[in-house]
């Protein structure tokens, strides 16, 4: 599962940042590295550098093998707790899509 990583001008790419973050994603959604090549995390600032409440996105695109891609999102106070926000919602979507689709295949398997 690779794991990249896109930010706006106003949020710091700082490699230690994306280092602590890419942990944070591959923890979380370890028991689905065998079905996911890759994901794509784009954090913003929706007001720059003016300081709001919630003004920090974070979208996570997951790409599946053979399916299309999930894209997630979250608004939160801070980097981390959007990417926490988002992490937890794309775990949801994998394990909803996921467990449909091993459904079908006992279903396919049973009607054999």
């Amino acid at each position: 599962m690779k794991i990249q990583f896109n930010t706006d001008k106003t949020i710091s790419g700082e490699e230690r940042n994306q280092n602590h973050f890419t942990s944070v994603i591959e923890e979380s959604l370890k028991r689905f590295e065998n079905h996911i090549t890759r994901i794509e995390v784009h954090l913003s600032d929706e007001n720059g550098k003016k300081d709001g409440i919630n003004d920090t996105v974070c979208l996570l695109e997951a790409r599946l093998e053979g399916r299309k891609p999930i894209a997630v999102s979250c608004k939160a106070d801070s980097e981390i707790v959007a990417l926490t926000g988002a992490t937890t919602k794309l775990k949801a979507s994998l394990t909803t899509i996921l467990g449909r689709i091993q459904d079908q295949e006992k279903e396919n398997t049973r009607m054999q």
